[in-house]
């Protein structure tokens, strides 16, 4: 251990208090022994620091900060180097705010399209969103400050996300789940990591010695230290047993008690807690921001590295009769809610109050070449007919060349702590712009939204144009896209179904009550749609340019594949160049074609580039669930280079020397997964899949409440005070949402387990109080309320004999 000296010097409650959080986003301090505080912050696409009272869920304003593209959007632009660049003005803006733990990137995979969260995360695809995430850590990191990639793993819902049980076999795990976290671990060497709310095959992430020892710290290297998502700490001294340092946020000491309590007791090995205590002090000493630190950054830069980082993932999905790019002095009608109020960002913990925001019927205005004859906003933003406002748009349609119509995901349809419900867009908008369309044709959709939609309407207009979440700089670049100053570069990172019922996960996701069942296995996003056959309204990887690329050339072996990219048009643009691996046949059913790479270059009219692409150890692997590790099957492979998955224009064969691992499944009972047609798998085939039987999906409702079910689940308590606080409960959710404005507070309790109560309430609750409040929900209301008076007693003797300790080993009272 390397502060084995210094633990040394620690009486047992000093040490079990530096390992939770003094308030929402700081740590505690050992002042005689020179050991400080850290100031923990959300941050995926921006800082969050609160200047007042904090909170986990992004309520009370935070200092200004630049706004990026959330990582949805940056992954559209797939280039690394940007994420380094954006992760570095990311470190910068945490250093001068005092912030050692920025809490990103979030890269879990994009399971369902419904995912509200989505916006935060990179893909469908686990190496990109490996490489994009371990760009963005290097580029924090170069800064003095930690990264903190999230949320590990297997959290693809938000629905019941601290309680929901995620079913899936080992293979697709390791595969699918965990190869991004692995990437962004062994190529971007983050500081710390933070478990997931929810279980993963019956054990919770943060309380999985497999997850967090065996396969983190042991197969992937990882030095750094694991912290709790915010509450999702559930039995403290087993999350400490199995590889967590951290939890979060505060709760006034009492978990700190709980680790006193079984070091005596002889459950927990004080050695245990040296051990965490050694990987938290290596790197808080390492983030100690410098008291010579600037303290202020440049805001105008930062906007223009937010504007430049913009203008790289827009991607252009529709161009007929290449009515784009505009011309200078070309008449236009700017029709939409969203032009003047953007969609630039999600909602919840990682909300930022940007220190600009560009506007896009601003931008036009001023300096954009193109004459503006009017705007109306033509819908009501959050849903709901409105006659008037549609006429009017129209007839400002017929009075320009070209209609702007800006249209998108309001902010209720994608936020922390609910997943959407469908794939659309509110019909109010598609009413809008079918009429428009009706007096004037020449309409160019602006899109804005996080997660892809169903766009049955797409034959009403001429160009499609999605800037995704595009942060405080994205309706700038969006207008430059739309002039021309700015030839599109960007490619979806994630496929877009013609229907929500066409998605693999579509009869299991979310899951609703105990289990969430990854019954698709490995066929996600375009690993499906290829294999099954699936119509799609754009693939992955696909995105139109200004101009036009030819491949040629390609050679391959098992180690690189090179081909030269043409820039074939008449205007400079960058080409992201995409490299798949397909084999048939086998002893393992697999996707019909994977990626394993991919290359950004950009090329003036006519250049030609001869461009590499490494083959890493991950380019030709599968995971055997009979040996427990990766292996490689020998045989012939085929390498495909493309501009999309569904674009291939190279291919070459290559053969590749395997493990010789034995088989690891008999196809013959796996029958779905062998051709990919995964929607609707049966009990016995995922069974097999799984190597065990599959755990009840739903809640035992006879059975009494307990500490980890939650409060959605009061519907059914055995007495009316639990039904009545659940009443409350869907009635203020449902007004908020009714609002077209997501109550975080209300939603988080919603789908909380009754121990969140003593975790997320500071201090005010413990855990022998929240199981009296359980009591009381089972129908026990006298004996439970006793128990509550009596575990509140207890708990502030406790809290006193504590503060004496700390305060006799030498700290000032109440620093605990």
């Amino acid at each position: 251990m390397k502060y084995a000296d210094l633990i040394a010097k620690m009486t047992l409650e000093e040490k079990c208090s530096l390992l939770s959080g003094e308030g929402n986003f700081t740590t505690k301090s050992v002042k005689r022994l020179n050991i400080p505080g850290m100031f923990l912050s959300d941050g995926p696409h921006g800082l969050r620091k609160q200047a007042g009272a904090a909170d986990h869920l992004g309520l009370n304003a935070s200092l200004p900060a630049t706004c990026c593209p959330t990582a949805a959007t940056m992954a559209n632009s797939w280039d690394p180097e940007l994420g380094e660049e954006l992760g570095k003005m990311l470190g910068e803006e945490a250093k001068a705010q005092g912030v050692s733990v920025l809490l990103g990137p979030g890269l879990n995979m994009k399971r369902s399209p419904l995912c509200g969260r989505n916006f935060e995360y990179f893909s469908e695809d686990p190496y990109l969103a490996g490489k994009m995430a371990a760009a963005y850590i290097r580029g924090i990191q170069s800064q003095g400050v930690a990264a903190c990639p999230k949320h590990f793993a297997a959290n693809s819902q938000e629905t019941l996300r601290m309680h929901s049980d995620s079913v899936v076999d080992q293979r697709t795990f390791r595969e699918i789940y965990l190869t991004g976290f692995e990437i962004a671990v062994k190529e971007g060497h983050p500081q710390s990591i933070m478990s997931a709310y929810n279980r993963i095959n019956g054990k919770y992430a943060n309380e999985d010695k497999e997850l967090l020892r065996d396969i983190l710290v042991d197969q992937w290297g990882f030095d750094g230290f694991v912290v709790t998502d915010w509450g999702g700490s559930n039995d403290r001294a087993e999350g400490l047993k199995c590889g967590n340092a951290l939890e979060m946020p505060a709760t006034g000491g009492n978990s700190d008690r709980e680790l006193v309590a079984a070091v005596k007791a002889g459950t927990l090995s004080e050695d245990v807690i040296d051990q965490r205590l050694d990987e938290y002090l290596n790197v808080l000493f390492a983030t100690v921001i410098p008291e010579d630190a600037p303290k202020e950054f440049d805001v105008d830069a930062h906007h223009a590295t937010a504007r430049k980082a913009a203008e790289s993932t827009i991607v252009l999905l529709k161009n007929e009769d290449s009515i784009l790019p505009l011309k200078a002095g070309t008449s236009v009608a700017v029709i939409g809610d969203f032009a003047q109020t953007p969609r630039y960002q999600g909602a919840g913990s990682s909300m930022v109050n940007p220190t600009k925001l560009d506007c896009a019927l601003s931008v036009i205005k001023s300096g954009s070449g193109l004459k503006l004859v009017g705007f109306e906003p033509g819908f009501i933003r959050h849903g709901g007919a409105d006659e008037a406002k549609k006429n009017t748009a129209v007839e400002l349609a017929k009075n320009a060349e070209i209609v702007l119509m800006y249209m998108g995901l309001d902010e209720i349809s994608e936020s922390e702590g609910l997943d959407r419900k469908h794939m659309k867009i509110h019909q109010n908008q598609v009413d809008v712009l079918e009429a428009v369309a009706k007096v004037n044709p020449n309409v160019v959709v602006v899109l804005s939204g996080g997660a892809p939609i169903e766009a049955p309407w797409l034959d009403s207009c001429k160009a499609v144009v999605h800037g995704y979440l595009g942060g405080q700089a994205g309706a700038g670049a969006v207008v430059d896209v739309l002039t021309g100053k700015v030839n599109p570069s960007g490619k979806l990172a994630e496929t877009w179904a013609m229907k929500y019922e066409d998605t693999p996960a579509y009869r299991h996701f979310p899951g609703t009550e105990a289990t969430a069942e990854y019954r698709e296995g490995l066929y996600i996003g375009y690993r499906y749609y290829q294999t099954a056959q699936v119509p799609v309204r754009f693939p992955f990887g696909y995105g139109l340019s200004y101009t036009t690329f030819a491949y040629a050339d390609l050679r391959a072996d098992d180690k690189s594949v090179t081909f030269t990219v043409t820039n074939t048009g008449s205007v400079p643009g960058a080409e992201i160049a995409q490299v798949y691996v397909s084999r048939k046949g086998g002893v393992v059913f697999r996707p019909e074609q994977e990626l394993k790479g991919f290359v950004k270059v950009f090329l003036n009219p006519g250049e030609c580039k001869t461009v590499t692409v490494e083959l890493d150890d991950k380019a030709f692997r599968y995971f055997n669930v009979k040996t427990g590790k990766f292996e490689v099957e020998s045989g012939d492979y085929e390498i495909r280079v493309g501009a999309s998955c569904a674009d291939i224009r190279l291919t070459a064969t290559v053969a590749v020397k395997g493990t010789d691992a034995p088989a690891p499944y008999d196809l013959s009972k796996l029958p779905s997964y062998c051709s990919g047609k995964v929607s609707d798998v049966g009990d016995t085939e995922f069974e097999y899949l799984l190597g065990r039987p599959i755990p009840p999906a739903k809640w035992d409702r006879s059975a009494p409440l307990g500490m980890n079910d939650t409060f959605s689940q009061l519907f059914y308590a055995k007495r009316w005070i639990g039904r009545l606080v659940y009443a409350i409960l869907t009635h203020l959710k449902n007004k908020a949402e009714a609002k077209g404005t997501p109550d975080l507070n209300i939603l988080f309790i919603y789908n909380m387990p009754f121990r969140g109560v003593a975790k997320m309430m500071g201090g005010a609750f413990d855990m022998d109080m929240s199981a009296a409040l359980v009591e009381i929900f089972n129908g026990h209301f006298f004996k439970g309320v006793g128990h509550l008076l009596s575990a509140r007693s207890r708990m502030n003797k406790a809290k006193k004999a504590t503060d004496l300790a700390l305060a006799q080993a030498g700290n000032v009272k109440g620093e605990n």
